[in-house]
């Protein structure tokens, strides 16, 4: 037990939770019009498919795009599968930005659960570095 969660939390260290939500949930109270939606994956994964007017903004360049996100407007965050979305979840979060729900499964589990999504990338929506 000595070193697990557990005894982290029974000593009263510091800790943090992302707000993980399912593609169901997700798919349920998401309005792609008018929501926010940060597609984590590689450019190259976007321009293939992707949730409608969601936002490519790669995990790996986080250091350039985290300044942008304004902690009071509340958005969604994913990946192609929940990995890379998790860790960009960690890194926003330890700087400050907490206001976001991360899907887990990520578009695999949000291409299942039926949000509209689409092949054509709009220029103005990738992540410039």
């Amino acid at each position: 037990m000595q070193g697990s969660f557990v005894s982290w939390k029974q000593a009263e260290k510091e800790i943090d939770t992302v707000n993980r939500i399912t593609a169901a949930q997700f798919a349920k109270e998401v309005d792609v019009k008018a929501d926010t939606v940060i597609d984590a994956r590689r450019e190259s994964e976007y321009r293939a498919e992707h949730v409608e007017e969601s936002y490519n903004k790669p995990l790996d360049q986080i250091n350039g795009w985290f300044a942008e996100m304004n902690d009071e407007k509340p958005f969604y965050i994913h990946c192609a599968g929940g990995y890379r979305s998790m860790i960009a979840a960690s890194i926003l979060k330890s700087r400050g930005v907490h206001n976001f729900k991360e899907i887990e499964g990520g578009f695999k589990a949000i291409a299942e659960a039926g949000v509209a999504k689409t092949d054509f990338v709009c220029q103005s929506k990738l992540q410039k570095a």
